[in-house]
C-alpha cells in the first residue's frame, strides 16, 4: 500500500465529511428559523412576548400594535451567523405611540430593526443599554428605515438613548421634533458605531450627542436642518459613574464627522471635552449664532478639549454667525486644533475679514462664493467653476453625500464635483422645470415647459431607490404643464428626502424633494 496516497485520500474524505456536516448544520439552522408574528390576531400580541421565545435566526414580524405599555426586551441575542430580525410589516405603518418609553432593550446582541415609527413618549423614545453591566455591552445592533416623531416631553428626554452599545449602525432613519432639552440620539459610553444617511430636523438641545467615553463613532452623509443648539455635540458632560469603560479620562475620542450637510442650528458643530476627533468635508449653511464651539464642561480629571481637526469644510454664513464665528470656552486647548482647507463665505458681507480661528489656517479660502447648484432648495452640490473644487486636503477614504468617491485632491464640502464625468441625459424638449415648495409640507407643484408634445412619466422614489408613488404617466402638450401632488398621496410617506424621476420620451432627469410635516 502506498501510505502517502492513503493519507491524502483519507484527508480528502475527512474534509468532505466536515463540509457535509457543516452544510447539514447550516441547513438545519435555516429550517429551524421561525417567523414570530405579532399583533391582535397573531400568535403573540406584543413584541415583548415574541422576544421571550425568539432564537437566533428568527424574525419577529410586527403586523399591528397592541398598546400594552413599554416593550421590554432583555438578553435577546442572535449570533454572528444568525441575527434576530425585528421587522415592521410593509402592509401598514407600525407606530408605537405614547408611554414613558416605546421600547427598552437591555443586554442584547445581533439584532436588526427595520421599519418602525415612534412618537409621543414622555421619557425616552427607544432605550438600548447594557443593563448596567459595563463589561458586557449590547452589541451588533442595526437600525434602518425607522422614524422618530414628536416627543411628549420638553426636558432632557431623548428619542433614541444608547448607553453601553458597541458595533452599531443607524442608517436611513428620520428624526423630527425632538424634546426641547434633549437629544435626538444620545450616546453614553458607546463604541464603533455608524450614523449613515439619516435626516435630523427640528431638534432641541442636540441631534447627535456622543459622550461618557464614547469612541470610534462615524457620522457620515446625514442631513441636519434646524437641528438644535448643537447639531452634533462631540462630547458633553457625564457623571463619572456612567462612563464606559470606567476610569476613562475623556468625554469622547475619535469621533468622525464626514460629508454631512448642516442647515441652521445655533451651532452645528461643538467640540466639548473631546480629543482626537475630526470634522471633515461637511457643508455648513447659515448657522444661527456660531459655526463651531470649543468647550469643556467636565473638568473633573478629564483631558482638556484638544487635538481635533476641522478640515475641507464649506462654512457659508450670514452676519448672525460672523462676529464671532467660533465660541471658545475656558479650560480648552484650542491652540492644538488643526484648521486647514476650509472655505469661509459670508454672503451678507463681502468685506468680512474671516473667522476668529485660534490658530493660523493652512490653505483656507476666504470670501469666495462656493457656487451651490440650487441654494434655495437644499441643492448644495457644486456648480462647475466653484472655488471649492479640487481645493481640499486629501486623500479622503470615505464617499461623499451622494456616495461618490472623492478625488485626490478632493473638493471642499459634502459633495465631490462630478461635472467632468456627468452625461447630460435630459431631453432638449424640456425647460423651466421647477418643484415648489421644496421642502414641501402638504403637497408640491411640478411645473415644466415642453417644446413639443411628448409622453411624460413622473415618479417619486425613496432613498433606497424604491418607487413609492407614480404621479403621472401620460401625454402632455407643448407649452407649460403643471402636476400637483395630492395631500393624500404624501400623507402615507414619512418625512425625509425623496427623489423625483422624470421620464421624457427616452430621456431621464432626477430631482430631489424634501418632505417636512
Amino acid at each position: 500500500m502506498n501510505y502517502e496516497n492513503y493519507k491524502i485520500t483519507n484527508f480528502g474524505e475527512i474534509m468532505r465529511i466536515i463540509l457535509y456536516c457543516f452544510l447539514l448544520i447550516s441547513i438545519n439552522n435555516i429550517l429551524a428559523a421561525k417567523v414570530l408574528n405579532v399583533g391582535a390576531d397573531s400568535t403573540y400580541s406584543t413584541l415583548s412576548e415574541a422576544a421571550l421565545v425568539a432564537q437566533p435566526g428568527d424574525t419577529i414580524m410586527v403586523n399591528d400594535v397592541v398598546e400594552e405599555g413599554t416593550q421590554w426586551i432583555s438578553e435577546l441575542k442572535g449570533n454572528q451567523d444568525n441575527w434576530i430580525y425585528i421587522l415592521a410589516t410593509d402592509q401598514q405603518d407600525i407606530v408605537y405611540s405614547g408611554n414613558v418609553e416605546a421600547w427598552h432593550l437591555s443586554d442584547c446582541a445581533y439584532i436588526y430593526i427595520k421599519g418602525f415609527k415612534f412618537e409621543g413618549q414622555s421619557g425616552n423614545g427607544v432605550n438600548i443599554d447594557d443593563a448596567g453591566t459595563f463589561d458586557t455591552p449590547s452589541h451588533n445592533i442595526n437600525i434602518e428605515n425607522c422614524e422618530w416623531r414628536i416627543m411628549n416631553a420638553s426636558g432632557n428626554n431623548d428619542q433614541l438613548k444608547m448607553s453601553g452599545v458597541d458595533d452599531f449602525i443607524i442608517r436611513n432613519c428620520n428624526f423630527s421634533k425632538g424634546s426641547e432639552g434633549g437629544s435626538m440620539v444620545d450616546l453614553v459610553g458607546c463604541h464603533n458605531g455608524l450614523f449613515d444617511f439619516n435626516f435630523f430636523n427640528d431638534a432641541g438641545a442636540n441631534a447627535i450627542q456622543a459622550k461618557g467615553g464614547s469612541k470610534d463613532i462615524w457620522i457620515e452623509r446625514n442631513l441636519f436642518t434646524d437641528a438644535g443648539e448643537r447639531a452634533v455635540n462631540i462630547g458633553g458632560s457625564t457623571d463619572s459613574a456612567y462612563f464606559r469603560p470606567q476610569g476613562i479620562n475623556y468625554e469622547a475620542s475619535n469621533i468622525y464627522v464626514h460629508s454631512n450637510v448642516f442647515v441652521g442650528s445655533t451651532a452645528p458643530i461643538a467640540f466639548v471635552g473631546t480629543v482626537n476627533s475630526e470634522v471633515v468635508n461637511n457643508t455648513i449653511v447659515n448657522p444661527g449664532k456660531w459655526a463651531i464651539r470649543i468647550l469643556q464642561e467636565n473638568t473633573d480629571g478629564m483631558l482638556q478639549c484638544s487635538n481635533n481637526i476641522f478640515k475641507n469644510n464649506i462654512v457659508y454664513i450670514q452676519d448672525y454667525a460672523a462676529y464671532p464665528t467660533l465660541n471658545i470656552g475656558p479650560n480648552t486647548l484650542p491652540e492644538t486644533f488643526e484648521f486647514s482647507n476650509n472655505l469661509w463665505y459670508n454672503w451678507q458681507d463681502m468685506n468680512w475679514t474671516g473667522p476668529n480661528l485660534p490658530v493660523t489656517e493652512t490653505d483656507g479660502i476666504l470670501g469666495k462664493d462656493p457656487l451651490f447648484k440650487d441654494y434655495a432648495h437644499y441643492g448644495y452640490e457644486l456648480q462647475p467653476g466653484s472655488p471649492a473644487i479640487g481645493k481640499g486636503k486629501g486623500p479622503v477614504a470615505w464617499k461623499d453625500r451622494h456616495f461618490n468617491d472623492y478625488k485626490n485632491p478632493p473638493s471642499i464640502g459634502a459633495y465631490e464635483d462630478t461635472s467632468a464625468t456627468n452625461v447630460d441625459e435630459f431631453s432638449n424638449n424640456i425647460f423651466d422645470l421647477s418643484i415648489n415648495p421644496n421642502p414641501s409640507y402638504n403637497s408640491f407643484r411640478i411645473t415644466f415647459n415642453l417644446i413639443y408634445d411628448e409622453n411624460v412619466k413622473i415618479s417619486l422614489y425613496n432613498i433606497q431607490g424604491e418607487q413609492v408613488i407614480e404621479l403621472c404617466n401620460k401625454n402632455f402638450k407643448t407649452g407649460e404643464n403643471v402636476i400637483e401632488s395630492g395631500t393624500s398621496q404624501l400623507d402615507i410617506l414619512s418625512n425625509g428626502i425623496y427623489y423625483i424621476k422624470f421620464n421624457f420620451g427616452k430621456c431621464v432627469r432626477i430631482e430631489k424633494v424634501i418632505l417636512l410635516r
